[in-house]
């Protein structure tokens, strides 16, 4: 679907890089979520580090995943960017 992820990487900060099938690129911030339930997990860095695309979703291996209507909501976008090439 359009909105599925095609890549994604752990960026500083605990931000990730995304980019979807139909071409967006753009940075989520997971900051907001680090203090509720099952993400408090994700401030472990080397934990947040092996974040994956699994079926077009960002997850984490014990199955913490971003919905695609919260990332497409909260995705900030870029183009061409030192964001990409450090990811």
């Amino acid at each position: 679907m359009y909105w599925d992820v095609k890549k994604v990487r752990p960026l500083d900060d605990y931000q990730i890089y995304v980019e979807l099938e139909d071409g967006r690129k753009g940075l989520f911030d997971l900051k907001p979520y680090l203090e509720h339930g099952v993400f408090r997990e994700l401030k472990d860095k080397s934990y947040f580090r092996q974040v994956d695309v699994v079926f077009g979703a960002v997850t984490w291996p014990h199955e913490q995943d971003i919905a695609p209507e919260t990332l497409l909501a909260g995705l900030k976008p870029v183009e061409n960017s030192n964001a990409e090439q450090s990811a």
